[in-house]
């Protein structure tokens, strides 16, 4: 599956943004979808997961109450709502996708086998 991320950009702190996540490449639904970050210098952070039909979430402890994963499978795009911003939450964010027929959410790098290309978000002080 290639995935396509987009929607990052400068917001001040406390302000919200939106990513969005657009798969192609299969043509069914049947596999979970994550967010990570990567701050430079740094690993990459799990942020949110959701499972095949966006009835299953988790989150990253840093981002838990602020932001919010989402799948639209008609648009095939995952959204990833994010509020309160803070200047800490400075990365590059990936989008991705687990193998078909994985339909769980999952909070391991190891267990994504697509990825994004990255877009960038800078939260201002």
């Amino acid at each position: 599956v290639q995935l396509q991320a987009s929607g990052g950009g400068l917001v001040q702190a406390g302000g919200s943004l939106r990513l969005s996540c657009t798969a192609s490449g299969r043509t069914r639904n049947n596999y979970g979808m994550g967010w990570f970050r990567q701050a430079p210098g740094e690993e990459r952070e799990f942020i949110a997961a959701v499972n095949w039909n966006g009835a299953s979430t988790r989150y990253g402890d840093s981002v838990k109450g602020r932001f919010t994963i989402s799948r639209d499978n008609t648009k095939k795009t995952v959204y990833l709502q994010m509020n309160r911003l803070k200047p800490e939450d400075t990365a590059v964010y990936y989008c991705a996708a687990r193998r078909a027929g994985y339909i769980l959410d999952s909070a391991f790098v190891d267990e994504y086998d697509s990825w994004g290309q990255g877009t960038q978000l800078t939260v201002s002080s």
